[in-house]
């Protein structure tokens, strides 16, 4: 079972993700524009599924050990409702942006801008409306995400 990580966010020095594996879970972070008596730290914890609509949790603390405490007990608590399905649906949809995102970056169309409802994409595979998923899932997803 994986155990609960965190990285550095790669722009703000006071921004903490956290990872349960390779999903990102939740974030700590130093929030700006409050009052200087007011806890500065914000934990959030919950991650993409549609599935978990709702169940998100969040709250704020003192410091970055308070944060890190109260989000790793709002953890425990949501991974108790989280089945692999949940973790395989946010991988897909992770591959899915990233591939969006590559096309964008290869001047390419998706096939949902195309009037014919086709496209090539950056791999060279033809694909249309009714396959950019499976074909997304099965080229570009790395087993490692």
């Amino acid at each position: 079972m994986p155990v609960l990580t965190r990285g550095p966010h790669p722009e703000r020095s006071d921004t903490w993700h956290v990872y349960y594996g390779d999903v990102q879970v939740g974030t700590i972070a130093i929030q700006s524009g409050l009052p200087v008596k007011a806890k500065q730290w914000r934990w959030d914890c919950g991650f993409y599924p549609l599935s978990h609509r709702g169940r998100s949790r969040y709250g704020y603390a003192s410091s970055f050990d308070e944060a890190r405490a109260a989000f790793e007990v709002a953890w425990k608590d949501y991974l108790k409702r989280c089945t692999e399905a949940d973790f395989v649906e946010y991988r897909r949809q992770r591959a899915f942006t990233a591939w969006k995102y590559a096309m964008h970056e290869a001047g390419l169309p998706l096939p949902t801008q195309s009037t014919s409802g086709q496209a090539r994409c950056f791999c060279g595979a033809t694909i249309n409306t009714a396959v950019t998923q499976q074909h997304v899932h099965t080229a570009h997803m790395m087993d490692s995400q």
